[in-house]
């Protein structure tokens, strides 16, 4: 029998670095889409673009077998609590692309019905700009999310997803306590963030 030459067969690294590696390369879309950005997203999905040679051709429209959302177009403030539980229910971990002007800061739409940013309600990663982007700057988002990836480390990303989840108990136990819908405990949480100077509620 040969004798294994261990200097050719072992290989030393560090554990996020593995994990990570795989990470980045196995991205499942969970679109949500609600105006033009989403055509655009068809458009990067489709073959001429062909998001898959980047490990993301699963496309999920179940948030249970997706980990990166893309949040294209508009979103309202009554879509700010579905928005959070479709991200709460996502597998983890999770990562949020912001595509476009709209979901990134509320873009034309300056008025109360328009959720300034989606960043106030779920954690964003990575922000694409554009009204809509080009399916080659979508692409470009989704690399820096890689990129991001390739760099984070374990734990930092299961206290980033933990913060939204403590959130996610203080909706609750507001809507509990005071008999609220999703829809106005969320909006109730959005206002005090913003009476205190912080952007988020999470």
């Amino acid at each position: 029998m040969a004798r294994m030459n261990h200097e050719e067969a072992v290989v030393t690294t560090r554990l996020d670095a593995v994990v990570n590696w795989a990470r980045k390369n196995s991205l499942w879309p969970m679109p949500f889409g609600t105006a033009c950005c989403a055509i655009e997203f068809m458009s990067m999905m489709a073959s001429r673009y062909d998001l898959s040679r980047f490990g993301a051709e699963a496309l999920r429209f179940s948030p249970r077998q997706s980990d990166m959302m893309l949040v294209l177009g508009t979103i309202t403030n009554k879509q700010a609590p579905v928005l959070r539980q479709i991200y709460a229910q996502m597998a983890e971990p999770k990562w949020v692309v912001s595509v476009g002007v709209c979901a990134s800061s509320g873009g034309m739409y300056r008025t109360y019905a328009t959720l300034q940013g989606i960043d106030r309600v779920v954690p964003v990663d990575v922000y694409v700009p554009g009204c809509p982007p080009r399916p080659e700057s979508m692409i470009l988002g989704v690399i820096k999310l890689q990129e991001k990836i390739e760099r984070e480390s374990l734990k930092a990303r299961k206290e980033h997803v933990e913060r939204f989840y403590e959130s996610l108990a203080r909706q609750e136990a507001l809507q509990a306590r005071r008999g609220l819908s999703t829809h106005q405990a969320v909006r109730e949480m959005v206002l005090e963030a913003a009476a205190a100077g912080q952007q988020a509620i999470f």
